[in-house]
């Protein structure tokens, strides 16, 4: 079975991050979504609360897809895991420069791990969970980046008052 590790902090899950699920699905037989634990990130979602969001955003729709959190190397989880290509997503041209020396950096722990970069959809191509956080903060409508429930979660969590 030819199986991908899709990996990220996912604080919360978007629009965009479930494009890049929904593609890498149809690559691959099995997407593992690794939901990673990364304390620097600072994180206001729990790693079981954002590994839930995405499996109820999957469930019912992706049969191939996989969602669990890791801590560690993306790549000692890859091979943990018996997957041998990471699924990354690139948004701009930053992201490439990030995206190039952290594959280059895998693959000097892992050569038999390999990364595929996939661009987003047009639509998504600028969402980042950092900037929805920051501009949900400040008063601004971002319905269009996330699922609705993960909306309500979100504005619970940075203690906003649910949507009129």
């Amino acid at each position: 079975m030819v199986s991908a590790v899709y990996p990220g902090t996912f604080d919360p899950v978007t629009h965009g991050h479930l494009d890049l699920i929904h593609r890498g699905a149809s690559l691959f037989q099995k997407l593992i979504v690794g939901v990673a634990i990364n304390p620097a990130k600072k994180p206001i979602f729990s790693p079981e609360e954002r590994v839930e969001m995405i499996r109820e955003q999957v469930a019912g729709k992706l049969s191939n897809v996989e969602v669990e959190h890791f801590s560690g190397l993306v790549v000692t989880f890859a091979q943990v895991k018996k997957a041998y290509t990471i699924l990354r997503g690139l948004r701009t041209v930053s992201d490439f420069e990030y995206e190039f020396q952290m594959a280059l950096t895998n693959r000097a722990f892992a050569e038999n791990v390999e990364t595929l970069f996939v661009m987003p959809s047009l639509e998504y191509s600028y969402i980042s969970s950092r900037l929805i956080k920051e501009s949900m903060s400040m008063g601004a409508d971002v319905s269009h980046m996330l699922p609705p429930e993960v909306e309500i979660a979100l504005r619970a969590r940075l203690g906003l008052s649910p949507k009129p």
